[in-house]
């Protein structure tokens, strides 16, 4: 089935329900926003676009934009959100390798256009393993790899989520996330529309707008940037999130100290999850049952998940309804990420208790996630390492009080640091660049020459703590 009949049988019946409620007061009704989705879906046919073919959108988050994607999957198209904070050469590489048909810079005139258009209502026939969507992800290597979504995988695993969360027509979810991430695009967005709930609709993440949206919410999620914030206020308060019954974190580690922090000033338990492009959510923590600091819980319904090496810890490797097929145009790195018996290695370290609740403990590779986005070191590296005075670069995350991780550059060389974090700014998004850049005049090796980055990131582990202080 295509992944939007399955969420489009789940809209009210009543269409004047409301689908987004907006910050300034005014709703889109389920109604309305079908009738967008199926006029943006008969102006790509206008446009020529085949099943198959790749849609890209880098545009503001807007109820639009959220058009545009559901029009790409009635159509049978493909779906290539593209971060916002991309630059022009970032967004040329994704445009080279995924070849769309079709590029959205703004949404919300594509759907103004689109409704002079009589609506498309059949929706293009899609089997379980025909391609819904491409999500792009740094490889260490320093070029994105394109994570190859399903709409077998997508629905499974908003299936899954609704039910371990308890969705239901009741629940009114508060959405502040980005749409260009799979955290924002599916978990968040699936859920409602399985539920037929409406949204608190927030452009970005903004206390203030959050606090008053808590009053006519029922779920929240968020990255862990967004409970430091919420912490920081004190209007957030227990009579605050009175008529809350759930709050998920995920996309980047949660601090202890901010479960901890939160169950008192709230009474409540932030409920972590795991996930990654590649299979969208993992694991979670309970709906009923013990949150436990530190745990993302257990494995979805259908989830196989293992410790790689026969070890109590090590590589976590999964396989499951929603784990991705391949990688887009990348068979040998496709095949480098499954083992034998077709498990995905996910890079991530971790533990099982007995009662199989799982742990992660760390990462093999050198991801840093910064704010709930992804950051590879290796694409820095290789823009610090042609710039003057410098001979060689090692990238590393540190521990952040708002960020979780944050970027921060050691160089072999000379140089100014500002000026240096400037130039890398031209060519990276905002949240790769480095916070901080320190210079040495030699990185520590091992044996073989390898730069040690444990080192590093012990060496600079106190650097937003010293500057907090």
């Amino acid at each position: 089935m295509n992944l939007y009949d399955l969420l489009a049988a789940r809209f009210p019946a009543d269409r004047t329900r409301p689908a987004f409620l907006l910050a300034d007061g005014t709703a889109i009704s389920y109604g309305q926003f079908e009738d967008d989705v199926a006029r943006t879906a008969a102006l790509l046919i206008d446009h020529e676009v085949q099943p198959g073919d790749r849609i890209a959108l880098q545009s503001e988050k807007s109820v639009a934009a959220v058009a545009v994607y559901l029009a790409t999957l009635k159509v049978g198209a493909v779906f290539l959100p593209l971060n916002t904070a991309y630059t022009e050469t970032e967004v040329d590489y994704f445009l080279e390798d995924a070849e769309p048909v079709l590029f959205v810079e703004d949404a919300e005139a594509f759907v103004a256009d689109a409704r002079t258009r009589e609506p498309l209502l059949p929706t293009t026939p899609r089997d379980g393993a025909d391609l819904a969507s491409i999500i792009y992800t740094s490889g260490t290597t320093g070029r994105s790899k394109g994570a190859m979504l399903s709409h077998g995988n997508l629905a499974a695993n908003a299936q899954a989520l609704h039910q371990a969360w308890g969705f239901s027509a009741d629940d009114v979810l508060l959405h502040a996330l980005p749409i260009f991430h799979v955290h924002g695009l599916f978990v968040a967005l699936h859920c409602a529309f399985l539920s037929g709930a409406p949204m608190v609709w927030l452009p970005k993440f903004d206390d203030g707008q959050v606090l008053a949206g808590l009053a006519r919410s029922t779920v929240m999620m968020g990255v862990p940037t967004f409970y430091t914030r919420l912490l920081a206020n004190p209007g957030f308060t227990r009579h605050a999130a009175r008529h809350m019954r759930l709050f998920i974190c995920g996309s980047a580690p949660l601090l202890e100290s901010t479960f901890a922090e939160f169950e008192d000033r709230t009474g409540m338990r932030i409920l972590e999850r795991y996930g990654m492009s590649e299979a969208v959510i993992i694991t979670t923590n309970p709906l009923d049952g013990e949150r436990i600091a530190g745990s993302v819980g257990y494995p979805l319904p259908g989830v196989d998940l293992r410790i790689g090496g026969g070890e109590a810890t090590g590589v976590i490797e999964i396989k499951g309804p929603s784990v991705f097929s391949a990688y887009w145009r990348m068979p040998e790195k496709t095949a480098e990420e499954f083992t034998s018996d077709g498990y995905f290695l996910t890079g991530d370290v971790g533990r099982r208790d007995p009662d199989g609740r799982v742990w992660i403990s760390g990462r093999a590779k050198d991801l840093i996630i910064s704010g709930g986005f992804n950051v590879y070191p290796k694409e820095i590296e290789l823009i610090l390492d042609e710039l003057p005075g410098v001979t060689e670069s090692a990238v590393v995350g540190v521990p952040h009080p708002d960020f979780g991780e944050a970027v921060v550059a050691v160089v072999m060389g000379q140089g100014d640091e500002a000026a240096m974090i400037a130039t890398a700014r031209e060519k990276l998004a905002a949240f790769k660049t480095p916070k901080r850049v320190f210079f040495v005049e030699e990185l520590p090796r091992n044996a073989m020459g390898k730069v040690q980055k444990n080192l590093l990131r012990d060496t600079y582990a106190g650097t937003f703590a010293q500057a907090e202080a």
